[in-house]
């Protein structure tokens, strides 16, 4: 295997947390923020870029890094490593409630495309970048624009979404969906957006005026409560700038 071959245990069911256990010399690569704990003799290092290419050169890493950049989320990843004797654990917890996925690469075509802020950690030679998507509708209409982000590698890796995760195979069918709601697809999945029905369901339906269309072979997973939607309704019922309350009688 080109990454690290690392144990994981995912715990909790509303606010789930992932352990990885790391052998002598593991490394897991994560998101800056993401850790919980951490056992004794594991180190963290912050570095530019995945480390998927050691031999890449600072060009290479400041390029990989202005990637990252481009969807949002810190130019930095954390790079934690079992410099101990025996297995070690370090937990990770994804900043907001919902479920974490576990996926093994190696079984996916070592390739997913998934929404930009939905990467957690991954073995050590999964490679993080993006991909731009063809297709001017899905960029100014889908919930993740242009950008994507692309996991590549054979080890294990792990995502999160909101609320409820559904996993749904496609094998040659077409699915649509809300935009937001879409966490990420494998395989020879083809992404696009379509309008949601005639003038009068797209204005009053609520169901939004473009849906998420996915169509091919391969895994798609849909979450049920995309953060969109969460903090829209904490901000419907947040109280008002100038103090004023409304009771729940």
């Amino acid at each position: 295997m080109r990454c690290h071959e690392v144990d994981y245990e995912i715990r909790g069911h509303d606010m789930q947390l992932v352990e990885v256990e790391l052998d002598p010399q593991e490394t897991v690569v994560a998101e800056a923020g993401a850790m919980t704990f951490m056992e004794e003799d594991i180190n963290f290092e912050t570095r530019m870029g995945d480390g998927s290419e050691p031999d890449q050169g600072f060009m290479g890493k400041l390029f990989s890094a202005g990637k990252r950049a481009l969807t949002g989320e810190s130019v930095f990843t954390t790079h934690f490593t079992n410099e101990g004797m025996g297995k070690k654990r370090v937990g990770f917890a994804a900043p907001y409630p919902g479920s974490i996925v576990a996926l093994d690469m190696s079984k996916l075509g070592e390739r997913i495309v998934c929404q930009k802020d939905s990467f957690l950690c991954a073995a050590l030679g999964t490679s993080i970048s993006i991909t731009f998507n063809r297709k001017l509708g899905a960029g100014f209409f889908g919930g993740e624009g242009f950008i994507l982000q692309r996991l590549e590698g054979d080890g294990m890796a792990f995502i999160h979404a909101g609320g409820t995760v559904v996993e749904r195979e496609l094998n040659g069918e077409t699915l649509r969906l809300d935009t937001g709601c879409l966490v990420g697809f494998s395989g020879d999945i083809e992404y696009d957006i379509q309008r949601a029905g005639g003038l009068k369901s797209m204005v009053f339906g609520g169901e939004g005026i473009f849906l998420a269309t996915l169509s091919g072979r391969g895994k798609v997973w849909i979450q049920s409560l995309p953060f969109s939607r969460l903090a829209d309704r904490i901000l419907a019922h947040a109280p008002a700038a100038n103090g004023n309350r409304k009771g729940e009688g």
